[in-house]
């Protein structure tokens, strides 16, 4: 049996966070991960160039059933305060556009700045580490022993992109624990939809556009696929598509030859069949309930002790570096207080 002050569940963006603010504050502190290496969506993230911030973030890029939650932590933990981290590591980066920013090299400069800073720490990372069960107090069976903690913090992230390891624990957790989650579905996803005739010559166009639905609207690129329609403005509007919902499409400036013979009107209408799913998606909307959970700290308010951070909250960024930014705020906050 092992014990620690601090124990993470999940060695991606937010937990490793996590695990070096709590660990500059002295706090022992061990992170376990399921996968044989850790960060996983980061080394995919961005083409491989991982999107880690975007410098105009605000509370208004974020879709959640308390739209003021994720207010306290972002406010707190800015994406000056992230780069500042990354440029003391010296990684060349770059803006892309709208103030999405990437590493020049790699994805795995950002990994292994986050691996150098838990050592710095004094964080231990074990993976290759499957949870079997969690007691109040908390106690964690593991395949690799017992270890027990006074602070528990979740970051195991969502359903999406299931092939690098994602599962549904973090809701597993929350439920034992009595705390509810928020309907989940897939985010930032390609949608389907059954195309009409005119449409089957259009696979791989491309081109610019306003996408709408309900108050929501996007001004970016579209992209037909042989299922449907993909493109930064659809993953966009996904998030906010519900099923049922129509999706306005309008073309801006110079559109493809081949849509204009296809499809006459200026703006046209599609109603999704539905989306390509947590294969696809590169979040999960919805989550463990905001209400649940202390803006401040990120702890579960009905069980002192008790964090969860990132993905694994109903907080959803839009596409362009705020999912990333979300977990180093919300990691942060719960660094500070575990």
């Amino acid at each position: 049996m092992s014990n620690a002050d601090v124990i993470i569940v999940g060695a991606g963006a937010a937990g490793l966070l996590c695990a070096i603010e709590a660990g500059k504050r002295g706090r022992s502190v061990v992170v376990l991960e399921r996968n044989a290496s850790l960060g996983e969506k980061i080394r995919i993230s961005g083409g491989g160039r991982c999107n880690f911030t975007n410098i105009h973030t605000q509370p208004e890029n974020f879709i959640s059933g308390n739209p003021s939650f994720h207010k306290s932590a972002l406010s707190r933990y800015k994406p000056e305060t992230f780069l500042e981290l990354v440029e003391r590591h010296r990684i060349a980066w770059h803006e892309k556009k709208l103030g999405q920013l990437f590493c020049d090299r790699s994805s795995q400069d950002i990994l292994g700045m986050l691996k150098k800073e838990c050592s710095a720490t004094g964080v231990k990372i074990l993976t290759g580490c499957r949870i079997e069960t969690i007691q109040k107090g908390f106690a964690v069976t593991t395949n690799l022993g017992v270890f027990e903690c006074g602070s528990l913090v979740i970051a195991t992230g969502g359903l999406s992109i299931p092939k690098i390891g994602a599962t549904d624990f973090g809701y597993r957790v929350a439920k034992q624990f009595g705390l509810r989650v928020a309907t989940l579905r897939p985010g930032l996803v390609p949608l389907l939809f059954e195309e009409p005739k005119e449409l089957r010559t259009l696979h791989g166009v491309s081109f610019e556009a306003e996408v709408r639905c309900g108050k929501a609207s996007f001004r970016e690129n579209v992209l037909f696929t042989h299922r449907g329609l993909s493109g930064p403005a659809i993953l966009q509007i996904s998030s906010y598509w519900k099923p049922g919902d129509t999706i306005a499409i309008e073309g801006i400036g110079h559109r493809p030859k081949r849509f204009v013979q296809a499809w006459k009107e200026n703006e046209w209408s599609v109603t999704p069949s539905g989306t390509e799913g947590y294969a696809k998606a590169e979040v999960t909307a919805g989550g463990v309930d905001t209400n649940e959970l202390s803006s401040k700290t990120m702890e579960a308010k009905k069980m002192p002790g008790l964090y969860f951070i990132g993905e694994v909250v109903d907080v959803t960024g839009q596409l362009g570096g705020f999912n990333f930014q979300w977990a180093w705020a919300s990691g942060f906050a719960a660094g500070q207080n575990v």
